[in-house]
């Protein structure tokens, strides 16, 4: 009988990608994969899936305890990737209650849930649940931002600047709350920026190369001085299934690319693939199209991930450079946009 695997958010672009890695390797599991299918959920993501075995979707809300509580009880879920979250800063700026409710209230549910199914009360394990866990996906920007120097690693101090860090920075604290007070067993992954396939086009990359192929200005914010640490998409599941099933309980993981470049060198490295690739026919270049705007409200400056410990503990390493990875990103959108 298969290991059943809750999976949140598995429409998106991360769990979209997670999904088809992890159903494939994986195939003594079943993974059900619940998704509230929002702007940011396209089941075309997980279309790869439709025809597996071992793999159910559900179109649901994580906030909706009484779902939750039958998928628990349904499938016997005996381990949570929990993916799903509100994430575009920008949005959290402008309408900033659905972040509090699903990526608070949502990751206390699905907690609260996995709690009564695998436990009888703080920490008595039901027999046959010893090995279930949850596994909690998080980002760098719950530690704020950095100078010039320095890297965040997994004993820096919280100091979320935006409604989106704010939010899951609270579920960040919850996850650990459960484990302990209840001794739930719990990983946490805290995740510099993600490239790659399936990305929302509302994010930095693929609207850049979107807006790019129509001819439409490519805005970057400020001077395009805002520096991050870019993770291959694929690279970041394979860390979050070593942590998954290697990981310490109670125990956070830092996962980033040490690929650190600022948002003008992201768009002029577009550019450049795309000239390359699907020259515009005016002759001119797409870095011809840069238009600088107004900068965001409160925006920090530089994230850096110090992945050290995921390294040295669980024997992860990223297969992708930034310079490898961008260009099958790039490839993946001209295929879709074309």
């Amino acid at each position: 009988m298969k290991k059943s695997i809750l999976v949140t958010g598995g429409a998106g672009f991360i769990g979209s990608n997670f999904v088809p890695y992890f159903c494939e390797k994986y195939p003594e599991y079943h993974v059900i994969n619940i998704d509230k299918l929002t702007y940011a959920g396209d089941l075309s993501n997980v279309s790869e899936c439709e025809n597996m075995d071992n793999y159910t979707f559900v179109k649901g809300d994580i906030c909706d305890e009484e779902l939750i509580e039958k998928l628990f009880n349904e499938y016997d879920i005996q381990g949570v990737v929990h993916f799903a979250a509100e994430s575009h800063v920008d949005n959290s700026i402008k309408g900033p209650k659905i972040f509090m409710q699903t990526n608070i209230m949502g990751t206390f549910t699905l907690l609260n849930a996995a709690y009564h199914h695998w436990m009888d009360g703080p920490s008595k394990v039901k027999p046959g649940y010893e090995e279930a866990r949850f596994h909690h996906i998080s980002t760098d920007e719950v530690y704020g931002t950095l100078g010039e120097t320095g890297f965040f690693s997994e004993t820096t101090p919280y100091a979320p600047n935006s409604p989106y860090s704010a939010s899951k920075a609270s579920s960040d604290f919850i996850v650990r709350a459960f484990c302990h007070t209840y001794g739930l067993n719990v990983t946490t992954s805290n995740c510099s920026n993600n490239y790659g396939p399936k990305q929302n086009h509302e994010k930095l990359i693929p609207h850049i190369i979107e807006n790019a192929l129509a001819l439409k200005p490519l805005p970057i914010y400020g001077k395009g001085i805002n520096v991050r640490d870019w993770l291959y998409v694929l690279d970041h599941c394979k860390a979050v299934d070593l942590i998954f099933h290697k990981g310490k309980s109670g125990e956070t993981y830092n996962i980033g690319g040490h690929n650190e470049r600022n948002n003008i060198t992201i768009v002029n490295t577009i550019c450049q693939i795309l000239d390359e690739k699907v020259p515009r026919k005016d002759g001119k270049k797409y870095a011809d199209l840069i238009t600088f705007v107004t900068d965001r409200a409160g925006h920090d400056l530089r994230y850096a991930i110090d992945a050290t410990k995921l390294t040295t503990q669980l024997g992860w390493k990223a297969d992708e450079t930034f310079d490898t990875g961008i260009i099958k990103t790039v490839e993946w959108y001209l295929r879709k946009f074309q």
